[in-house]
């Protein structure tokens, strides 16, 4: 089908409200939800279009983002398609019912408003919430843009039932959460053919003999474990599979990762969600000067895709990652999994620079990348990553 004659409208929408089309066009089942800055408009918008009949789902309300991810793992568990949402403090809460579902093996989609984390009290962008889940066993995809959130959502979907792993859209606070921009609405009969009505192999139900969090031995934990990381090894294939299909029916694609002016590149940039778009903005600025500088957009942070991150950064002598997070003792998360994933490759492996740049929400234009970049220049690679302003 042509994306041209499938697309009903465009709106002029935040990321939030996008979020929140996407999910409607996925036709969840059960939406358990707990209100927080900067995510609420997204619980918000899901509770108009439930009020107004536009949905048929069960909307929980509960008294905690620890209670609204039990409801999402039970209602997953029992079959139904299941959409929440949260950030910063709620993800953190849900952190022990995050091993849960992914150990259940519960298709769940979560929408992560990147927030700081307390204390201080702050509500401004950071992907410390999300990226401090990475061992949890949650896909994770990071979004830029509006647009991007809403086709992540339905995407999302489909991958996470295809492989039976919960997955977590995450795009930052403000800069995408309340920006808004014309977001082109995919057609409801569009998506439905995309992403087909839930029908699990698995569920629990009286008379089934199957269950869900029984004690186990030593050996057959792990072996779940093993499975776990068969099913996250088939994560990559399945999102190219899941974003071609998306491409052909929308004209939209976004990739595992995405490679921009890297063809003949000395430099790559970096980075994930909106920082993204900035820096492509620098990218461009540096080229018209003459510098040979590339952008490498981190979309799919787990699985790391380190083949696919390889095969970009091959031959290019330097990067410089830009980190929207800090982890106390290590520095930058991107910076460290994309050393982790270039080791080994002898003579051919870039330089990499790790910036904390920034965090907390800290303004980081166009120009102040071009600073970070060719501060880089005559500097070796440390093994920490290094704070900039």
């Amino acid at each position: 089908m042509s994306s041209i004659t499938n697309l009903a409208d465009h709106q002029l929408l935040s990321g939030n409200h996008a979020v929140a089309w996407g999910a409607r066009l996925a036709r969840p089942q059960v939406i358990p939800v707990y209100p927080i800055t900067p995510q609420s408009p997204i619980m918000e918008k899901l509770g108009d279009f439930h009020a107004a009949g536009e949905i048929d789902a069960e909307v929980l309300t509960p008294e905690s983002e620890h209670s609204a991810m039990a409801a999402a793992i039970a209602a997953s568990l029992a079959g139904a398609r299941v959409f929440t949402a949260t950030a910063s403090q709620g993800i953190l809460l849900m952190h022990e019912l995050l091993h849960y579902a992914a150990g259940g093996r519960a298709p769940i989609v979560m929408c992560n408003v990147n927030r700081t984390v307390a204390s201080p009290w702050a509500f401004w962008p950071d992907a410390t919430d999300s990226l401090s889940q990475r061992d949890t066993g949650w896909i994770q995809l990071y979004s830029e843009t509006p647009q991007e959130s809403l086709d992540s959502t339905i995407q999302a979907f489909r991958v996470a039932e295809t492989v039976s792993l919960p997955t977590m859209v995450c795009h930052d606070a403000f800069y995408v959460s309340h920006a808004m921009e014309p977001v082109a609405l995919p057609d409801q009969a569009l998506v439905d053919g995309y992403l087909p009505a839930y029908d699990p192999e698995h569920f629990v139900e009286p008379g089934r003999g199957e269950s869900f969090g029984y004690v186990i031995d030593q050996a057959t934990f792990n072996r779940t474990r093993r499975d776990l990381d068969e099913a996250m090894a088939r994560v990559p294939e399945t999102l190219e599979e899941a974003d071609t299909a998306w491409r052909e029916l929308t004209g939209r694609s976004y990739g595992v990762i995405e490679r921009y002016r890297l063809d003949d590149a000395d430099t790559a940039i970096v980075t994930m969600g909106s920082m993204a778009g900035t820096a492509r903005v620098a990218v461009d600025e540096m080229r018209a000067a003459g510098e040979r500088v590339g952008l490498l957009k981190v979309r799919l942070f787990r699985p790391f895709p380190v083949a696919h991150v390889r095969t970009a950064l091959a031959g290019i002598g330097r990067a410089v990652v830009l980190d929207r997070n800090y982890s106390p003792g290590l520095g930058g998360m991107l910076h460290q999994e994309l050393k982790a994933a270039l080791f080994g490759l002898n003579g051919s492996t870039p330089a990499v620079h790790g910036l904390l740049a920034g965090v907390g929400g800290v303004n980081v234009t166009p120009e102040k990348i071009r600073q970070f970049v060719g501060d880089t220049t005559d500097r070796e690679p440390q093994p920490q990553s290094l704070w900039v302003e």
